[in-house]
């Protein structure tokens, strides 16, 4: 009867196990022998249907079952034996799984394909002791902003720890340091720091067992936890010195035995607690400064091996303090929430102080240079307080990079992506949103867009693809743009795919641009199937509203068989905003410049009824609904018919309207206010500003507004 896949499991842990304690024992020594007989005797009853594994693990019992008869520790043959089990163990494991012959296992107990002869020998054949590869020229920003949040963490972790040693069930302090090796994880893993990741996330898996109460965490694993987070603030100087003064990683930092360990004291945390006790500090060979305890030396007690890790982890860090670290302070976001909000008023209170001086003296006097040499500090200011939440959307560029390569790759296609504009600075808030909406658009260019290599070559293309992401200035906004030379958005198609959901009538008349928009309609994919990354139809939606969350918009164009270009416009920043000052009444309301086309007076030919759709506007042969600002929010107006008054002509969502107001006041930069929880949701209106002479504005926002009338 062969094994079937829950024993080759259990046989899988078991072996993992094994070699955990093989790193641990030494010759001379007692600690790890009862665990391995133990596990031994498991192995050999687990593969007794396969005499191919079975018999060298029955052979290497009985060894073992000698040494406890006669009382005695590890030889050095015996445990140089026991390893090479160990490291045949997976390989023969793999063999018999597959069908296919196992390799004998030598007479002498030695493994042809893997002989392991010492720990340190060991540790070297372990897949996570390598070389840290930094990729330095291509991810020298992304390890500048990693090791800033690395040094915070190991100082969490640290602090933690302490906590943890006199309060093993502390949840706070265990929730802490659970998420600082969560992060240290991801983090290292998206930059390939394969060392880094491999540990942290071992030790990430044990602290999961404590904070789900399957594990109660005691000295030993408090000690390897330490030992750990002493490895990887090791590999993090080797960052910091790579950054200060390109100095590459040029020696290994072993944690393959701190791996095994934390594996060992996961699987059974009461029986290594001696073992770990007493076997020698992995941490003399992973501090820079210290000396490694000779082969025969007992540490005194476990208490006494972290202080011992932590005076050396504290003495290098101070040794090898990092330039880096001080060229940067990284200050918590709310804290520039609050010096925006801070310089917001101040330029409020000096618009104020500017109609004042207007109005009290006259042109010339003292009091209005002394406001005007105010103002000129106050921009100046407020500039400076803007940039600082500006970061280079440089990173969002790359993680786009990965993102085409890794899906090129599952669709069977080829793709040279391209980016240019990385170091465009955007607000932060504005970088971390707009990394949702081009996750979308580019799997979309992959997926819909680029044609397979046998499709482009048909059509005489080259096979590979071209996918370009390029962000750049323009007026007063970023744009970012995505270009393919892919196969194109056919129109046609995409207005009977909309008919045949129901989004427009048949008989609807459609712009070409109005048709392209169509593709953001909720629900609405050209997909033939569904797969996993695309087919239902909420990926562009999503894209649309992200972008307008952000006071943005997207423009398409597109040509058959020659590829489609994405537009995204945005601001600068969320903080303030740069409006066309419009008056309604006694009120006044405040439009985004991005949504503006143009503002005209209009002759009583140009204004007409249509039946069943209401007033329209003839702007050059094309008509555009019109609505009165003034009923939408039910006050008095000035202009009782449009040509008494003044038109805007507003963008929104890919359409066209026209707005009718009583005047055009000014165009201004103000400063965004929130208007609170009673009035947040209020449809057309997106926040407040207050303005030159203190009176309160609304800032409108045209999409909902347009909408909801």
């Amino acid at each position: 009867m062969p094994i079937s896949p829950a024993q080759f499991s259990s046989l899988e842990e078991n072996a993992n196990r094994l070699a955990g304690e093989t790193i641990l024992a030494q010759p001379g020594r007692d600690d790890g022998l009862v665990p391995a007989y133990s596990l031994l005797g498991d192995l050999r009853d687990q593969s007794a249907c396969e005499p191919a594994l079975s018999e060298p693990i029955a052979a290497q019992h009985a060894a073992l079952e000698k040494l406890l008869d006669t009382a005695k520790p590890f030889d050095a043959a015996t445990l140089g034996a026991l390893r090479d089990l160990a490291a045949w163990l997976p390989i023969a494991m793999e063999k018999t799984k597959c069908g296919e012959p196992v390799p004998a296992f030598g007479a002498s107990g030695t493994a042809p394909a893997a002989t392991v002869e010492t720990p340190a020998a060991q540790e070297k054949a372990a897949p996570a002791d390598e070389m840290l590869n930094l990729h330095l020229e291509d991810n020298r920003e992304l390890l500048g902003e990693f090791h800033g949040e690395a040094l915070e963490h190991l100082q969490q972790i640290e602090a933690a720890l302490l906590v943890l040693d006199q309060q093993p069930d502390n949840p706070d302090a265990l929730a802490a340091i659970f998420r600082s090796f969560h992060t240290f994880k991801g983090n290292a893993g998206f930059l390939g720091l394969v060392p880094m990741q491999s540990l942290a996330h071992e030790v990430e898996s044990i602290l999961d067992l404590a904070r789900n109460r399957q594990l109660t965490l005691n000295a030993a694993i408090i000690t390897e936890i330490l030992r750990s987070r002493d490895a990887l603030s090791e590999l993090t100087q080797q960052v910091s010195l790579a950054l200060e003064k390109g100095q590459l990683p040029d020696k290994i930092v072993p944690v393959g035995h701190l791996i095994s360990a934390i594996k060992v004291l996961a699987a059974n945390p009461q029986v290594a607690v001696k073992s770990a006790s007493f076997a020698p500090a992995p941490s003399a060979q992973v501090a820079p400064a210290g000396e490694a305890p000779a082969a025969d030396s007992v540490a005194p007690s476990t208490e006494a091996a972290p202080a011992r890790n932590n005076a050396n982890a504290i003495e290098a860090a101070a040794a090898t303090k990092s330039v880096v670290a001080n060229q940067t302070v990284r200050v918590n976001t709310e804290k520039l929430d609050s010096l925006m909000d801070v310089v917001g008023e101040l330029v409020i209170v000096q618009s104020q102080l500017l109609e004042t001086a207007r109005a009290a003296g006259g042109v010339g006097s003292p009091l209005q240079r002394n406001v005007g040499q105010l103002a000129r500090i106050t921009k100046e200011l407020q500039h400076t307080a803007m940039g600082l939440r500006m970061i280079p959307i440089k990173s969002a560029f790359q993680k786009m990079e990965r993102l085409a390569r890794d899906l090129a790759r599952d669709f069977g296609k080829k793709v040279h992506f391209t980016t240019s504009g990385e170091d465009t600075e955007l607000d932060r808030t504005v970088v971390e949103e707009i990394g949702d909406p081009l996750v979308h658009m580019v799997r979309n260019a992959l997926d819909h867009g680029l044609e397979l290599p046998a499709d482009r070559v048909a059509k005489g293309k080259p096979d590979t693809g071209t996918l370009h992401l390029k962000a750049y200035h323009q007026g007063g906004n970023i744009v970012v743009e995505l270009e393919d030379d892919g196969r194109g958005i056919d129109p046609d198609r995409i207005f009977k795919k909309a008919v045949e959901k129901g989004v427009i009538a048949a008989n609807a008349s459609m712009t070409r641009d109005e048709i392209l928009a169509l593709i953001f309609a909720p629900g609405f994919s050209t997909a033939e199937k569904v797969t996993s990354v695309s087919g239902r139809g909420v990926g562009m939606d999503v894209v649309k509203r992200n972008i307008e969350k952000l006071r943005g918009k997207i423009e398409i164009s597109s040509e058959v068989g020659k590829g489609s270009n994405f537009k995204i416009k945005l601001p600068l920043t969320m903080a303030i905003i740069d409006g066309l000052v419009v008056r309604v009444g006694e009120d006044r309301f405040i439009l985004p410049s991005t949504s503006v086309q143009m503002a005209l007076r209009p002759s009583r030919e140009n204004i007409s009824t249509i039946h069943g759709q209401g007033e329209v506007l003839d702007l050059r042969g094309r008509l555009l609904p019109l609505h009165r600002l003034h009923r939408r929010f039910g006050i008095p107006a000035d202009a009782a018919q449009p040509w008494e008054g003044m038109v805007v002509i507003v963008e929104h969502s890919g359409k066209v309207s026209a707005l009718l107001v009583d005047e055009m006041v000014s165009k201004q930069e103000v400063v965004i206010k929130n208007l609170g929880a009673f009035m947040q949701n209020l449809p057309g209106v997106s926040g407040g500003a207050i303005l030159g002479d203190g009176n309160i504005a609304l800032i409108l926002d045209p999409t909902t507004l347009l909408q909801a009338a």
